[in-house]
């Protein structure tokens, strides 16, 4: 009985005992919750952590030879431990007035007031980790931010905290701004463009970490190190891209024009070496920044088709380029529709050479119709056969299908066939107009538009694209060769004789084309809008560029391809010629400077070389009865020679120096583009050669 007992006291001692521990568990939890509960987690905040992710830093987009076209630069977020320990009431309540003035001048987005309140009311609340500002700002900025009332005590005594971020910027401003691209705000992530195709290179791996308070101060801790992005080496040419440029926007604002395509492509291998896209948005006014047209806008090509027409034809051997096909008198009747040539433009019987070469949209017709309107899938089968009618499938997003309507669709009529002969009831978008025209360049060869050469990665080749054959061949040799035949017959005396020159040929085609409003047909509130066209390659005889230029919507009463747009064309053309001088064939190599113990003499005006001549007692020979002059050094003497200039014909400024040159050639009207210094040794329009007033002459000296 007593071993009973004594069990039970011993059980009750400690039944009472676990008892009383756990009220006093229970009653420390209170005290601590709720009693204590604002100093604990005061003394918590101190080694608060926060998890954060560290960015990479985005690779850059460049051009094919290094240049950034793209590329990002730090910029800053200003945030605010507001209850910072050495952030005291008194410092508090002494500088916050200024510290809002200062921050309101800074972002210009709310009142020195709203500032003050927002911060009093987050100080308030407690928030060790307040955003002052969504805003990024510039290195420069955040100096000044660091001086300002408060701020400047740091972050133990001011709270200043600083986030560091990559902000976009491109280098050369809007040049080549759409197909570069852009990114969504706040999110370095890929919009448009290249750097949304190759957002996922371009962006890397973020990196894991912390920020840690420890007495007070904010500590970071990196967990997982970031992995920046890599680089995209573009087929872009800075140069040909600004020439590009500049050449559309003054013709877009010659001729009021709504938007503007230029697209120039290297033959061999497809690399697009320029892009623009201008898009008017206030008059005299047009910017990059709107819509890849090249890429993502089909709309009916009208004549520049008609190659494509004609291959077909060449092709299944319906016709070839010296048969006769009667334009009458320059209309035709096709059921209810009437087809008319250009305003008098009543060719009657012509080859179907010459009839390509003026764009007569009677005789092209005609040719597909009646060979094909029995069987107008045969034609489809040969526009299938060159490979015109499928997407290119191009690494950058956007691109249109072309459209081309099929016999058995619902919209097919009697006019389709002839119509679509000409470039109507189909669509292409530029680029996909000038792949074509670019593979008739190529030998036959249809290689797809590359805008990126390769990835690299602290510049060594990460991945390397190479050249992407599309089609083989469009066509056989010998249609091949007619055709190309056709395209340099529109420039050497057809619709773009205004492209002709005399140091390199130019083959193309020209296009005027109306512009479709969907249901209101081709008239908008009673008016036709036009849309202009060139598509060609140069040198036409071994040919190294492609290009094609599309006005839409000229307003000024002037609308036809070869004014419009074949002008753009040829001054991209002469530039990009004259810029290749020293890799190209086509010019000639420079005179010799001859041998002789007598000094060199650049030519120029007669007087001024003879006075030279004479104060440096030097022996010379007056040959020539003309005021400009040119020079030739023997043994024994200087003699001076004639420089003939015939009215109407350019001289000869071989031999002269920079300053003479200009004033010779710009007195005659002509625009003048120099390379180099020193003498003159090359000029793009040859001696001799016809000239009108604005002509483009380039000089290389050396």
């Amino acid at each position: 009985m007593n071993i009973k007992k004594d069990i039970l006291w011993r059980i009750g001692i400690i039944y009472f005992m676990m008892l009383a521990i756990a009220f006093l568990i229970l009653f420390n939890i209170i005290k601590v919750q709720f009693v204590e509960g604002a100093k604990w987690r005061e003394k918590a905040s101190l080694l608060t952590q926060k998890d954060i992710t560290i960015e990479a830093s985005r690779g850059s987009i460049l051009s094919e030879d290094g240049q950034k076209l793209a590329c990002s630069v730090p910029s800053y977020r200003i945030f605010m431990d507001t209850r910072a320990p050495g952030l005291t009431a008194e410092r508090f309540s002494h500088n916050i007035d200024s510290l809002s003035l200062r921050l309101s001048r800074l972002y210009n987005d709310k009142s020195p007031a709203a500032y003050k309140r927002d911060i009093t009311n987050a100080r308030k609340k407690g928030n060790r980790y307040y955003s002052i500002s969504n805003q990024r700002i510039s290195v420069i900025e955040l100096k000044r931010a660091k001086q300002f009332p408060i701020f400047r005590n740091g972050a133990n005594k001011g709270g200043f905290i600083v986030e560091q971020y990559d902000t976009r910027k491109m280098p050369f401003g809007s040049l080549a701004e759409r197909i570069v691209g852009k990114l969504y705000s706040e999110k370095d992530t890929g919009k448009v463009g290249i750097e949304y195709s190759y957002d996922k290179q371009l962006r890397g791996v973020n990196g894991i970490g912390d920020n840690q308070r420890i007495g007070g101060r904010w500590v970071n801790n990196i967990q997982v190190e970031p992995i920046d992005g890599d680089d995209v080496v573009t087929t872009l040419n800075v140069e040909i891209q600004d020439v590009a440029e500049q050449a559309l926007k003054e013709q877009l604002i010659r001729h009021n024009a709504q938007y503007g395509v230029a697209v120039v492509m290297e033959v061999s291998t497809g690399q697009v070496k320029a892009m623009v896209n201008l898009f008017r948005v206030a008059p005299s006014t047009y910017t990059e920044d709107h819509y890849n047209f090249a890429i993502g806008t089909n709309t009916e090509p009208g004549s520049t088709f008609k190659l494509a027409s004609l291959m077909v034809a060449l092709e299944d051997g319906v016709v070839d380029i010296d048969d006769m096909v009667d334009t009458e008198n320059g209309t035709i009747q096709y059921f209810d529709r009437t087809m008319r040539d250009s305003e008098h433009d009543k060719y009657g019987l012509l080859t179907v050479k010459e009839a390509f070469e003026r764009s007569s949209n009677v005789g092209i017709s005609k040719i597909i119709y009646f060979n094909y309107k029995k069987n107008p899938e045969k034609f489809l089968d040969g526009i299938d056969d060159i490979g015109i009618n499928q997407s290119l499938e191009l690494e950058v997003a956007g691109e249109d299908p072309p459209y081309f309507k099929k016999p058995n669709d619902k919209l097919w009529s009697g006019i389709t066939l002839p119509w679509m002969a000409i470039g109507y009831e189909v669509k292409m978008s530029p680029l996909q107009v000038l792949t074509f025209y670019n593979a008739v360049a190529n030998n036959g060869k249809m290689v797809k538009p590359m805008f990126v050469k390769e990835i690299t990665r602290y510049g060594s080749t990460v991945k390397a694209f190479d050249t992407e054959v599309l089609r083989s061949s469009i066509c056989s040799g010998s249609t091949l060769r007619k055709v190309r035949t056709l395209l340099e017959g529109v420039v050497e005396q057809g619709t773009a004789m205004n492209l002709k020159n005399d140091h390199y040929k130019i083959a193309g085609k020209t296009g005027t084309a109306q512009i479709a409003h969907g249901s209101k047909g081709y008239k908008n509130e009673g008016v036709v809008s036009y849309q202009a066209s060139f598509v060609g390659y140069f040198p036409a005889d071994k040919p190294r560029y492609s290009c094609i230029v599309v006005v839409n919507g000229p307003s000024n009463n002037v609308y036809y391809g070869n004014v419009v747009a074949g002008s753009v064309f040829k001054e991209i053309a002469d530039q990009l010629y004259a810029t290749n001088l020293r890799d190209t064939k086509y010019y000639k190599q420079p005179d010799p400077i001859l041998s002789s113990d007598m000094p060199y003499t650049k030519g120029g005006q007669k007087d001024k070389l003879k006075d030279v001549l004479w104060d440096l007692d030097l022996e010379y020979t007056n040959h020539a009865n003309s005021d400009w002059v040119g020079s030739k050094a023997n043994d024994k003497e200087i003699e001076i020679v004639e420089k003939k200039i015939d009215k109407g014909l350019v001289p000869s400024v071989k031999g002269m120096g920079a300053r003479d040159a200009i004033f010779l050639l710009e007195g005659l009207g002509l625009r003048v583009t120099l390379y180099g210094a020193g003498r003159v040794v090359e000029q793009s329009i040859q001696p001799g050669g016809r000239y009108n007033k604005g002509n483009h002459i380039v000089l290389k000296l050396s």
